[in-house]
């Protein structure tokens, strides 16, 4: 599947005796890799105290230095990082409620709660011991088990702190949450931090500063400056009572407003290792993102801090520190509000981003059928269609290089983002039409698919960051994936990579070093797919099959032979092993250092790996039955590339034939990158999206060959026959 980050709890029923079979042998193969036995770690209690604290909507937005002084302080001596709620959202709206947030901290995966509003966490039913439970737990149970895909295990982190001899006290209904155990019960509860009392003998508290949230509706102006001062007091009675080396985690863990938001993160106090958190950025292994975390990672690193073994349905990471910062407070509140607004922004252009995109490209595709068809407009009409096609071919990669400029800031950000990534595909159609390769078929094609294939390397191997909030990349509000390859990136990387080598091949064969031509188009093939792949790059699972085919196709065909079910079959085979490696590898590392490459081993051992592929299989369906408008944009791409460019046109032979001609490496290339898209679609959790992205950088800079190669080639339609000057028939009788 696509990317397959995440695992729910483990399955009930019986495994198919195959998979059985397959993990038994998996697992004596991995341990004889690793030379040692994979008995969990036992939970060992550590004398140390975490203070978590969840203030449900809290927004960087609303921090300032006189409103919110003890908020601030925290930013001024701890890291600090966006939260990205990543829970179980309500159906149709996606925002995350206030108990789907407490659930998720509660189990360290995506949980939710019943229903179609946001309702307040339910009263804890007191216990003459001073402790309490949370009221319809068993429901709240089967809800998550039965009615979503994650099946997370709830009261995870009360009962592993309680298991290791722990007490724990919970603050308020949504803390009572967070706290229980999978009983549904808390050891200590109180209304308030100050009928709590000392907090010594707890190892671990978890605190609600419900302010933002109680109202259930969301509140603007004044009104939500008073519930974030009022927020910022309960903190300040907390950080009162802290015993000496406390660490607190605090935590926007939900929203409170009507759209979804990234929130505020903070950690103060000492680390995992030891050491505090310095002021500065926090990161994280699920994100690989300076001041980017998860709510997820918060449950893994409250483990952490209290030296327990997390569980392996605790998909989270450790939050670690990025580094020391010399910048103020004021200017990490800045950036990282900053990093809202362009979340924001994005969730609002994107969608009519799309509608503009898919039509100009159809509109694009319809007045090129006429020119090539129908020959209107003559030479001229070709040299305008080759130019907009080399345009429209640079627009894919443009979408990421435009987070090069921050358009988002701009005052009419639609706009602007139209205008970035048209005045970005402009240049490098400049660059492409400019130099000494202009003249030859393929030499436009090649520096765009060029450009396209080596940026997009560039950014997977230095952090991904030209994906994240761009219209085409990583959406980090309720986000998928923050690293490596997106499946859209990877559909626009690899059909770049593939015609790119299609360039370079005919460059090469034309001057007579094919063998050469083979050789560099192998080595670089084959890199490109080890680069999708590698968990420290792009970090992606069911690109690789897809791109080694692709990139196997091209070699194929390149080299003269023929394309043969039993071939396809065997590199498909490779790229399932060559991904299976890969996966291995990043298995055998400590659990905290794993991509989800090597989460999705450890599920496949649990018998957690059908949950997974079963959702992936259903976003797959979801995207290509509910996108319509990329469905018809790739149907629309494949007709002009098969009925148009394919046939004969007014200038005798087809347009596609033409250019086959003068560089047959243009066939191996866009047969390639045909089926590599082909099998992404059915492999990754996109669906259509990944041969639409495809098919807008093949098609495009295919049609700037094919009307090169008419300009080149003259015309093939025969003259009319002329009258005869006279019969040379026998006189009749």
């Amino acid at each position: 599947m696509g990317s397959a980050h995440e695992g729910g709890t483990r399955l009930t029923g019986r495994r198919p005796a195959a998979l059985r079979a397959a993990c038994a042998l998996l697992t004596a193969v991995l341990l004889a890799l690793c030379g040692a036995g994979t008995a969990a770690a036992s939970a060992r209690s550590l004398p140390a105290r975490v203070v978590v604290v969840g203030v449900a909507g809290l927004q960087w937005s609303d921090l300032d230095q006189a409103r919110t002084p003890n908020l601030w302080k925290l930013v001024e001596q701890g890291g600090a990082a966006s939260l990205s709620t990543r829970a179980v959202p309500l159906p149709g709206r996606g925002v995350t409620c206030p108990v789907a947030g407490w659930l998720t901290v509660s189990a360290g995966q995506r949980a939710g709660a019943p229903g179609t509003d946001c309702g307040p966490p339910p009263a804890p039913v007191p216990a003459p011991d001073g402790g309490a439970s949370v009221p319809g737990w068993p429901e709240l149970v089967i809800y998550n088990t039965e009615e979503t895909s994650y099946r997370p295990v709830l009261g995870q982190l009360g009962q592993l702190v309680a298991d290791a001899g722990g007490k724990v006290a919970a603050v308020g209904p949504g803390a009572a949450l967070g706290a229980a155990d999978r009983s549904g019960k808390v050891g200590k509860y109180a209304a308030t931090v100050e009928e709590l009392g000392d907090l010594a003998p707890y190892r671990l508290v978890v605190v609600e500063a419900a302010d933002l949230a109680s109202a259930l509706t969301p509140v603007t102006g004044q009104a939500r400056q008073a519930a974030v001062a009022g927020a910022d007091r309960r903190v300040g009675a907390v950080l009162d009572r802290l015993p000496p080396g406390t660490t607190v985690l605090l935590g926007g863990l939900s929203d409170a407003s009507a759209a979804p938001h990234l929130h505020v993160a903070i950690a103060h106090g000492p680390s995992p290792d030891g050491a505090p958190y310095p002021h500065g950025y926090l990161t994280t292994t699920s994100t690989r993102q300076d001041g980017l975390v998860t709510n997820t990672d918060l449950t893994a690193t409250a483990i952490g801090l209290l030296g327990l073994a997390a569980p392996n349905g605790v998909v989270g990471h450790v939050w670690q520190s990025a580094g020391p910062s010399g910048e103020p407070a004021a200017a990490t509140v800045r950036n990282l509000a900053g990093e809202d607004l362009a979340s924001q922004v994005l969730r609002e252009v994107r969608g009519p981003f799309f509608a503009v995109f898919v039509a100009v490209q159809i509109l694009f595709y319809l007045l090129a059928a006429v020119a090539i068809r129908r020959g209107w407009g003559g030479s001229r009409a070709l040299t305008a269609a080759r130019a907009v096609a080399v345009v429209s071919g640079a627009i894919a990669v443009a979408t990421f290089l435009a987070q090069l400029v921050p358009w988002w800031t701009f005052p009419a950000p639609m706009a602007a983002v139209i205008l970035t990534i048209a005045g970005i595909a402009c240049a490098i159609a400049g660059i492409a039409s400019a130099g000494p390769w202009r003249a030859h078929v393929l030499g436009p094609l090649t520096v765009v698919a060029g450009i396209t294939s080596l940026a997009l390397l560039a950014d997977v191997m230095t952090g991904s960051r030209l994906q994240v909030n761009a219209v085409t990349g990583y959406e980090p509000v309720t986000g998928g994936r923050f690293y490596g390859f997106s499946n859209i990136a990877f559909a626009v990387y690899s059909a770049g990579t593939i015609l790119a080598m299609a360039g370079v091949a005919q460059w090469l064969i034309s001057r007579g070093r094919r063998t050469l031509a083979m050789v560099i188009c192998a080595a670089y093939g084959l890199f490109a797919v080890f680069a999708d792949g590698w968990p420290a790059w792009g970090a992606d699972f069911g690109g690789v099959p897809a791109f080694l085919v692709g990139v196997a196709v091209f070699l194929i065909l390149l080299s003269g032979s023929r394309v043969s079910p039993v071939k396809l079959g065997l590199v498909g085979l490779a790229g399932v092993l060559l991904i299976g490696v890969i996966a291995v590898a990043d298995w055998l590392k400590p659990p905290a250092r794993r991509t989800h490459l090597g989460s999705f081993v450890q599920q496949v051992l649990d018998g957690e790996a059908w949950t997974v592929i079963g959702r992936k299989l259903g976003a797959m369906v979801g995207v290509t039955v509910g996108n319509w408008s990329l469905t018809l944009l790739s149907l629309v791409a494949l007709a002009f590339l098969f009925l148009v460019l394919d046939r004969p046109s007014r200038w005798g032979a087809s347009a596609l034939g033409r250019a086959y001609l003068l560089a047959p490496a243009l066939r191996a290339g866009l047969i390639g990158a045909l089926a590599c898209a082909l099998i992404g679609f059915l492999m990754n959790d996109s669906g259509i999206a990944i041969p639409a992205m495809a098919l807008t950088v093949a098609v495009p800079l295919t049609l700037a060959a094919c009307v090169r190669a008419l300009q080149l080639s003259p015309p093939t339609t025969a003259e009319r026959a002329s009258a005869p000057a006279g019969t040379t028939a026998p006189p009749a009788p």
